[in-house]
């Protein structure tokens, strides 16, 4: 028998945390429901869900907060809720490792599949650590960067860099087409997939995190190409 995903609902509104747990029930999903964010950390151990859907607004310790702590020891995948509509709040919850962000008032048709879409790229991502070994043109070098799209390692300056699948993905992408300028459009599809639902800010926010990761090098740059997007740049 094929096991159930199990999804972490995280809402201290017991009626809308109820609904959303009957939307995902319908579709064969496993659910547990947590009121505020100190519960909800403690069924992340306990659960070990598949992914979160995580309320920002919670009693006690916020979402934001709960997203924080989840990301710095896991990378389970977490799609958050909010009221909020504000571009601040969607990016910051971005900035902090959220896969996606929903808007209530929401529609259960579309949660589901944001649900279902989240899980596929997170299996998809996880693929390449249990495959064969691949050739060798899944690794790009530079003078001080080595970027191993094989066994999903990035080495900067001597020093080993951890980077999330999606960070090295889009890292690896520029840095095998050097020169060549992509639009955040053309990015987003090739990373993220066709069917991936959240907007092109997405790409921002894991550009500025690798650089963030990387520093400067005098040896190339991922430049950003203001109206259009960016390029992995090659310095001289």
């Amino acid at each position: 028998m094929v096991s159930k995903n199990k999804i972490l609902i995280v809402d201290d509104d017991a009626n809308i945390a109820e609904l959303i747990s009957l939307y995902l029930a319908k579709e064969c999903f496993d659910t547990r429901i947590a009121g505020d964010g100190e519960s909800a950390l403690q069924a992340v151990q306990a659960y070990q869900p598949d992914l979160i859907l995580l309320d920002l607004v919670l009693p006690g310790i916020d979402g934001y907060q709960v997203c924080r702590e989840v990301r710095a020891g896991s990378d389970i995948p977490i799609i958050m809720l909010s009221a909020k509509g504000e571009v601040f709040d969607k990016v910051l919850g971005l900035e902090l490792g959220a896969d996606d962000y929903m808007e209530k008032p929401f529609d259960s048709k579309e949660l589901v599949a944001r649900v279902k879409a989240v899980l596929r790229r997170y299996k998809t991502q996880a693929a390449p650590a249990a495959e064969p070994q691949q050739p060798a043109d899944k690794i790009v070098s530079y003078p001080d960067l080595t970027i191993n799209l094989t066994n999903y390692s990035v080495t900067c300056r001597g020093k080993r860099i951890d980077m999330p699948p999606k960070e090295l993905e889009l890292f690896y992408f520029l840095a095998s087409s050097p020169g060549r300028v992509f639009t955040r459009e053309q990015l987003l599809d090739q990373i993220w997939g066709y069917d991936y639902v959240g907007d092109t800010r997405t790409v921002d926010v894991h550009i500025k995190r690798i650089r963030e990761k990387t520093g400067t090098s005098p040896n190339w740059k991922i430049a950003t190409i203001w109206g259009i997007g960016y390029k992995f740049e090659e310095l001289r």
